[in-house]
Order: structure tokens, then C-alpha cells, then sequence
């Protein structure tokens, strides 16, 4: 069985997010922000599990386009952790490659599905 690239891309960017969550909370005590990157972080690899038991192509083309969004705001945030002081350049820059990455998967993967749909 061929290995889902996104899949364990994703489940893997997930434990980044959740291990950067417990340093902003232990090493800040920074409650609002983590919370915020933690949602978004883990949503991504929810969004592709629950892609593979979509109803339909459309339904799965839904999740998929929602997991898209989720990762963009991901990149926000993480952003945002950056020009705040919380995360250093080189944690930033090595977390946001990995997010930018799961994005270009995500966005071949709904073009893909669109033309399939088309």
C-alpha cells in the first residue's frame, strides 16, 4: 500500500505544534496565542483523516480546501510567534518550512480533485 505523504506530513507538523504549545506555555506562560496555533496546527491533520472517509469527491475536496485554510492560518500565527519575540529565527524558520510545505501539498491535492470534479 502506497504511503499518504500528506498524511504523515501532517500528523507529524501536528506534534511540532503541539511540543511548541507546551514550550510557549511553559517557557511564557503564554496562554492566547498557543491556543490559537495549537487549533489551527493539529486541525490540518484532522482535516486529511477526515478526508480519507469523505461521502463524496466534493466532500472530500471540502475537507481538503478547509485543511488549506487551516494551514494558512498556521503560517499566521507562527508569524506572528515570530515578531513577538516567542519563537526564535531558527525554530520559526524550520516550523514554517514544514507548514509551507503541507500547503503546497494541500493546494496540489485540491486542484487535483477539482479537475476530477470538473
Amino acid at each position: 500500500m502506497k504511503e499518504n505523504i500528506l498524511k504523515k506530513k501532517s500528523f507529524d507538523f501536528a506534534i511540532r505544534i503541539v511540543n511548541l504549545y507546551k514550550f510557549l506555555k511553559k517557557e511564557y506562560n503564554e496562554y492566547i496565542l498557543s491556543q490559537q496555533i495549537v487549533k489551527s496546527g493539529t486541525s490540518i491533520g484532522a482535516l486529511v483523516r477526515e478526508a480519507e472517509h469523505a461521502e463524496s469527491l466534493k466532500d472530500f475536496s471540502h475537507k481538503l480546501n478547509i485543511g488549506l485554510k487551516e494551514a494558512n492560518e498556521s503560517l499566521y500565527w507562527l508569524d506572528l510567534l515570530y515578531a513577538t519575540d516567542f519563537i526564535s529565527e531558527k525554530m520559526y524558520k524550520s516550523i514554517y518550512k514544514d507548514c509551507e510545505e503541507l500547503l503546497k501539498l494541500l493546494i496540489a491535492s485540491v486542484k487535483t480533485t477539482k479537475k476530477k470534479l470538473a
